[in-house]
């Protein structure tokens, strides 16, 4: 049976190296205001596709600022990227799109994060785990990022699709359905996750939990090929499946 580990920075590893990153995504969907809905304002964390490429869009400018509107503009803004993104990509408010753009400085390791959800591979540790035939890990767009030294390394960003999901077991009970007209739900990380059995993908090594995207999952020969590898940046908790 095929284990499974949430994929958290190694924070030991990454201050052993003392790089950091002021980088962000060219472009995104704007956040929601005042959700007819649910009167919610907000913007999604975790939904990234660093191989949609806007740049054909007549209102591709219209995509480079985040800020909150009203649910037509968003709605409007998110069925004109709708044809560019993954069949049945969800596309909450704030979803990211395009190279990660922006400045970096020092060592930042192998493999290395942007704050605690977007995970960067140094091409060649991509390189490595393809040799360990993780599955998977051609999809996604090289980040955009100036380094003053010279001969800098580059880095690429996995577009690390969402699948699966948390078993209602580690949810409250009394956790509301989604908003009906945003999709919004008001829900917390639970303090011991449990991936549900029956929504788990069998072709994918990495991916994003379905109901929260935040949360990183690998399997055990991505972890595996990780260790084999030696490359540091990242710990592995195993996660109970039901």
């Amino acid at each position: 049976m095929t284990r499974y580990y949430w994929l958290v920075e190694d924070k030991a590893a990454t201050s052993r190296h003392a790089g950091d990153i002021n980088a962000a995504h060219r472009w995104k969907l704007p956040g929601l205001a005042n959700c007819p809905g649910c009167g919610e304002t907000w913007a999604s964390v975790g939904h990234y596709y660093p191989a949609v490429d806007l740049s054909a869009l007549p209102e591709q400018t219209s995509f480079l600022k985040a800020r909150p509107e009203p649910f037509s503009e968003y709605a409007r803004l998110r069925e004109l990227v709708r044809p560019l993104a993954p069949p049945h990509a969800p596309l909450p408010p704030g979803t990211r799109f395009g190279p990660l753009e922006g400045t970096a400085r020092g060592d930042l390791g192998p493999l290395t994060w942007v704050g605690n959800a977007l995970l960067l591979m140094r091409e060649d540790s991509l390189k490595q785990l393809q040799m360990k035939d993780v599955r998977d890990l051609m999809g996604g767009g090289s980040a955009s990022l100036r380094f003053r030294q010279k001969s800098p390394p580059a880095y690429f960003e996995p577009q690390i699709p969402l699948r699966g999901r948390l078993h209602p077991d580690c949810l409250p009970t009394d956790t509301a359905p989604p908003c009906g007209t945003c999709g919004r739900v008001d829900l917390s990380r639970p303090d011991e996750p449990l991936l549900d059995a029956s929504a788990l993908p069998s072709e994918l090594d990495l991916f994003r939990v379905g109901n929260f995207a935040t949360m990183l999952v690998g399997t055990e020969r991505f972890r595996d090929a990780v260790l084999q590898s030696k490359l540091d940046g990242i710990r592995f908790l195993e996660l109970p499946v039901r």
